[in-house]
């Protein structure tokens, strides 16, 4: 005999349902997206490392790295939170700041690069199959065969121009619309009259027909058009990338208790607790705590802030050391980073309206080229009466003058220039950054982390104790303060040991203290440890009633900083340095390096401002930046820089990214942009000098408009030839 036991049956129908209730919400909770910009990788060593770090967290699905945008997007669990990202990241070695992955999802992809490339591909296999059929015209195929061939030539070259062609038209129609022409009024109707006159042709059994040149200046174009887009990076706006640094959550105290909001959902009068290590949500006052702030991102203050109640702080800056209770003041778009992204915007639709020197060519080249096909087509007609005549007439003319010259002749040059320019660790991202550079005559250098390394380094180690120094490294490893880490890092490169010091604790704000054979040791501010403060950065070490010890600190300068600022002057222009800093540091840094005017302890409105007064004064400046506190600025110069180890927001803000650390190329780019430019020129007058020659044969009868496609493409390679130079 068997006893089977069960399981005991609920009585209650929702006690039964409960688990399996819990179960199915627990299921249809979301993942969590998290974005983080990684601003300082710069190699594919990095991806694997942060990608190691961050996939071994268990609740981490998938975290993938792109090198291009310097971002990890992550797939996690729905408990897995975007500051224990960012934690793991920075444990690996790297700087991580948190992004709104909702803002950024329409900048995410290259639509307009992938479009070209399809639509090139497109031409390119249509004009293969077209000049097959050619040949076999060419090659003798007469009455219906020919007819034929040139039918089938019809049906493959009409929906492809039609798909292919889009750029062109589109362009040419947004500018006609709006009473005005630009180089694609003419490309477009080389290729609609080359089509219309090959399907004239055919329909009366023509022994011509030029579908082939039409598809083929159609490809030849595209190619144009897709070399000047791959010259430049994926093209997002500044701004929105500033507005995604903001932070998207925020822990609001409600009576005592914490709760996790979306930053959307605060108001102003709200109290808002920030962790160390975390960023400011809002602009607002300290209501209670202590601790630093980090601002070199927001103002390119080198050193940290001590930060006590009734402060102000903004939102961007980052919580050190202490935790801290704000009560917020300004909210959403009334937020200074938001006001800088603002700033940013209205600098970057000033650069759009500068007119590249093709469409200045354009205004123009277009015009004469129009009124003359209509006159070889008026001529002929009234010479001849015969309306094919002077169709094919008006479309040689048409098809030998096509700008496919002047197009290629920017793209070409600054494809040439680019690559020059990335093999001395240069990457062009603007259409039209090489031609201003060449105009430039002022530069503006941001200081930290541009003309140095934004890193303390400690000066005076060989002058001080090594006893003091072993106590200093046992208060100082356990800090993140920027000084903190570079006692540790100067005393362990030394080959230096810690003292051993008991009951080490950090006070926020101030530094770190602890006890050694039963002498209290404090490490940190002047006014903490009873020091006279100093004129160079410097923090103090105490030990028991002994005089406080000074540990005096510089920011390193970045490779090549002095070269560089050497080679611009070389080369006759004039070179300002402005800095959120303080006025001794930069007072020191200029002299340092022989620049003559300064600016410090400028806002990043304050920086905005000069560069456009500068630029009202007639100069064309160089901006070269790499902060938060420098976008605004880099947006509203007439060309800009951003090192690669720039945050996102600046970088994108810049028309060129410097990918090493080292500054000389800058000098270099310049006399490069210089080049660039005089090649242009040249390839205009090239194209001008094929025009003078060309024009009139096909106005006098006696070039096709085959034979018009074919000395068209003959001055396209004569001018890319000559961008080549370049290299």
């Amino acid at each position: 005999m068997s006893t089977a036991f069960h399981a005991p049956v609920s009585a209650c129908p929702a006690c039964s349902a409960a688990p399996a209730a819990e179960a199915l919400a627990a299921r249809a909770l979301p993942d969590a997206r998290i974005a983080l910009s990684l601003p300082t990788i710069h190699c594919a060593a990095c991806i694997s490392k942060v990608e190691r770090a961050l996939g071994a967290h268990p609740g981490v699905k998938s975290a993938r790295v792109n090198l291009t945008l310097k971002r990890a997007s992550i797939d996690a669990e729905p408990e897995v939170t975007a500051e224990e990202m960012r934690a793991l990241v920075e444990q690996a070695g790297y700087e991580a700041h948190e992004l709104d992955a909702g803002t950024l999802s329409a900048t995410a992809t290259d639509r307009a690069g992938r479009e070209l490339l399809m639509r090139l591909a497109v031409a390119g296999f249509a004009a293969m199959n077209v000049m097959l059929l050619s040949v076999s015209v060419w090659s003798g195929a007469e009455a219906a065969t020919r007819d034929l061939f040139h039918w089938i030539s019809a049906a493959i070259t009409l929906p492809a121009i039609a798909f292919a062609g889009v750029p062109f038209f589109r362009n040419a129609w947004a500018a006609l619309r709006h009473g005005r022409l630009n180089m694609d009024v003419p490309i477009t109707l080389a290729i609609l009259l080359a089509v219309v006159t090959s399907l004239w042709e055919t329909s009366l059994s023509g022994e011509h027909a030029y579908f082939d040149a039409a598809i083929a200046l159609t490809f030849f174009l595209l190619a144009g058009r897709y070399l000047d887009h791959r010259t430049r990076a994926i093209a997002r706006s500044a701004a929105e990338e500033l507005t995604a640094l903001e932070v998207p959550r925020a822990t609001r105290l409600r009576d005592g208790i914490e709760e996790v909001v979306g930053v959307a959902e605060l108001a102003v009068g709200d109290m808002i607790f920030v962790r160390p290590g975390g960023r400011m949500p809002v602009d607002g006052v300290i209501a209670s705590g202590t601790s630093e702030l980090d601002r070199s991102l927001l103002t390119g203050e080198t050193l940290p802030v001590f930060a006590g109640e009734g402060q102000a702080v903004s939102a961007g800056e980052v919580n050190l050391t202490g935790p801290l209770t704000i009560r917020a003041t300004a909210v959403g778009a009334e937020t200074s980073l938001h006001r800088m992204a603002d700033l940013v915007a209205i600098a970057e639709s000033g650069r759009s309206r500068y007119t590249s020197l093709a469409d200045r060519a354009a205004r123009l080249y277009a015009p004469g080229v129009h009124i003359l096909s209509a006159l070889a087509f008026a001529g002929w007609y009234l010479a001849t009466w015969d309306l094919r005549i002077a169709i094919n007439i008006a479309a040689a003319v048409l098809i030998i003058t096509c700008p496919c010259a002047l197009g290629l002749a920017v793209p070409a040059v600054t494809t040439a220039a680019s690559g020059r320019l990335f093999r001395r660790g240069m990457l062009i991202k603007h259409e039209t950054a090489l031609e201003r550079l060449a105009q430039v005559d002022t530069v503006v250098f941001d200081k930290t982390g541009t003309l140095t390394t934004g890193t303390p380094r400690l000066t005076n180690l060989d002058v001080l104790p090594r006893e003091a120094v072993a106590v200093a490294l046992a208060l100082s490893q356990v800090s993140a303060h920027p000084l903190a880490q570079a006692i540790t890092t100067a005393a362990r490169d030394a080959g230096l040991a810690a003292a051993e010091v008991t009951e080490i604790t950090e006070v926020p704000g101030y530094g770190t203290k602890g006890r050694i054979k039963g002498q209290e040791v404090r490490l940190g501010r002047a006014s903490w440890v009873g020091a006279e403060p100093r004129a160079e950065t410097a923090t103090f070490l105490k030990v028991g009633e002994a005089a406080p010890l000074a540990f005096t600190f510089t920011d390193a300068l970045r490779p090549g900083a002095q070269d560089a600022v050497a080679a611009l002057v070389a080369q006759g222009k004039r070179v300002i340095l402005m800095s959120g800093d303080t006025t001794p540091a930069v007072e020191t840094l200029a002299a340092r390096l022989g620049i003559g005017e300064w600016l410090a302890e400028a806002l990043p409105a304050d920086k905005a401002a000069r560069v456009a007064a500068l630029s009202q004064e007639g100069a064309h400046v160089l901006m070269v930046g790499d902060g938060l506190n420098d976008t605004a600025a880099l947006a509203a110069a007439h060309v800009s820089i951003s090192p690669a180890s720039a945050l996102d927001a600046a970088r994108v803000a810049s028309d060129i990214v410097l990918l090493g650390n080292d500054l000389t190329p800058i000098g270099a780019a310049c006399v490069t942009a210089r080049a660039a430019t005089r090649r242009i020129r040249e390839n205009f007058r090239i194209a001008t000098l094929y025009n003078l020659v060309a024009v009139p044969l096909a106005v006098a009868g006696l070039c096709s408009p085959l034979i018009a496609a074919l000395a068209m493409s003959a001055s396209s390679i004569t001018v890319s030839l000559n961008a080549l130079r370049l290299r």
